[in-house]
């Protein structure tokens, strides 16, 4: 009876120790996830704070507030024709120019229309005149003569020439040259003497015939 109950007692005890072995501790519960999986709509996943929500498409708009509207443009921007300066108007003049003819026999006197701008202009004028008749019988004394200068200044008129070796006259072809200048210039009343030089320099003699003087006046005085 007593070899029953003890063999019984260690039974029990086998079966209990075995039991304790069997059992393992509890797997800690895994580390709550921080990063949002696909799909996870929980409450602790990252959401987008919509203060800093831009539209990067959306289009600037300019100052008026109107949306890709070009900007007129400026009306003053073009060029005011007031500011533009105003054009000297045109002179016109008729006045008496001296030429010879063909064969260089006696002056000649012809009346010519001549244009200008300015007061000034108007001797340039008439000396283009002296070098172009528009008449096959009236031949110019100057019209081989290159006109360097010419300026008016207090009753004088100025002309610097330059003279080319087909400008030449013979004795009578000059005086009628000088004759022709001087009569065609003092017709102008404001004129009182002309100063005729040759590449800039006063020469005794313009072709080397008659005396020239500096400066010629009117009627020699």
């Amino acid at each position: 009876m007593n070899k029953k109950l003890l063999s019984a007692a260690l039974l029990a005890l086998v079966m209990v120790a075995g039991a304790g072995c069997g059992q393992k501790p509890a797997a800690a519960p895994a580390a709550q996830e921080t990063t949002q999986q696909p799909g996870d709509t929980s409450v602790n996943a990252a959401q987008p704070d919509p203060t800093d929500l831009t539209d990067s498409t959306e289009p600037e708009q300019t100052g008026d507030g109107q949306e890709g509207k070009e900007t007129a443009p400026n009306q003053t921007d073009k060029p005011d024709e007031s500011d533009k300066p105003e054009e000297p108007s045109v002179q016109k003049q008729t006045i008496e120019v001296y030429y010879t003819d063909p064969q260089e026999l006696e002056l000649k006197k012809s009346e010519k229309e001549i244009k200008f701008g300015q007061e000034n202009d108007k001797y340039k004028a008439a000396f283009k005149a002296l070098q172009e008749s528009g008449d096959a019988d009236l031949i110019p004394l100057w019209g081989k003569m290159e006109l360097k200068s010419l300026e008016f200044k207090e009753g004088m008129v100025t002309l610097d020439v330059h003279m080319p070796d087909e400008a030449r006259l013979g004795a009578g072809g000059e005086q009628f040259a000088l004759d022709a200048l001087t009569k065609t210039m003092f017709q102008f009343k404001e004129v009182e003497s002309i100063e005729l030089l040759v590449d800039g320099q006063k020469l005794e003699s313009l072709m080397g015939h008659m005396d020239l003087d500096h400066p010629i006046k009117r009627n020699g005085n």
